[in-house]
């Protein structure tokens, strides 16, 4: 018995040997965390070096040729982000239809080509289209050439299905650098802001959306609605408020008009 006790022991301290055990706590594995500013692969070969973003207003101040944010006169521009949704944008069409309003839709890359038979509704009724990006990233976080990227993608997108290239811009969250404020300009691409938040990402009921508008609306101005956003979101708060804010604004004598309109683009 003693034998082979001993010939189990000299075994089992064979086998630890050979597999590095030595009776410590092992030392943990670094886990290996992705940068938000590594590229995906398509931008393997570019810099990750970003600016910080600026206030749009404060971007609007330094490049008026640029950026805008509001008009003048007694004119009102409707603008709708991150559609187009085939659930939303349809029922926003058709109130805009109802009261004969023109409107600026500014459209992911990703969405349009999921939904060309929208695009092209919302082209054949007269409304402007801009360009929201492809994948809507947080472009303050992210490089010119990352930028670059997403507006050339979606231009592709909707070149092929409306055969146009928008020469409005809006960035998700509002957010830019200097340096892509810069490259917008040489891109010949006006960058639109908002003056009027609804806020209705949050998936208010309509009575606040309504508020939030009429509260803060003003002369020139350009109010930030949505028609699309994650599937999960519920936005028929916004079609609703539309119902509200449209005639009543009618009633108080401005007149809704495009982007471009209001502008002179």
């Amino acid at each position: 018995m003693k034998k082979k006790n001993c010939i189990f022991i000299i075994f089992l301290s064979f086998i630890m040997i050979l597999s590095g055990w030595t009776g410590k706590k092992p030392e943990p594995i670094s886990e290996t965390h992705v940068s938000e500013n590594e590229q995906p692969e398509h931008h393997s070969n570019l810099t990750v070096q970003v600016q910080k973003p600026v206030s749009f207003w404060r971007l609007q101040q330094e490049f008026p040729n640029i950026v805008v944010i509001r008009g003048i006169g007694n004119k009102i521009a409707l603008t709708f982000d991150d559609g187009p949704s085939a659930k939303y944008t349809p029922q926003i069409l058709n109130v805009l239809k109802k009261y004969n309003v023109k409107a600026t839709f500014f459209m992911m890359g990703a969405k349009v080509s999921k939904y060309p038979y929208i695009v092209k509704r919302v082209a054949q009724e007269g409304h402007a289209i801009g360009n929201h990006t492809y994948w809507h990233p947080n472009l303050g976080k992210a490089t010119v050439e990352q930028m670059k990227w997403e507006i050339a993608e979606t231009e592709k997108a909707l070149n092929k299905i409306v055969g146009i290239k928008p020469k409005l811009f809006r960035p998700p969250f509002g957010s830019l650098t200097r340096e892509q404020t810069i490259e917008l300009g040489k891109l010949n691409l006006t960058t639109v802001m908002w003056s009027v938040d609804s806020n209705d990402w949050k998936q208010l009921p309509a009575e606040q959306i309504k508020n939030n508008v009429l509260n803060h609306i003003h002369p020139g101005a350009v109010v930030l609605f949505h028609d699309g956003g994650h599937w999960t979101q519920d936005l028929s708060g916004t079609v609703e408020a539309l119902e509200l804010i449209i005639p009543k604004l009618q009633e108080d004598g401005f007149t809704f008009v495009t982007i471009p309109q209001l502008f002179h683009l």
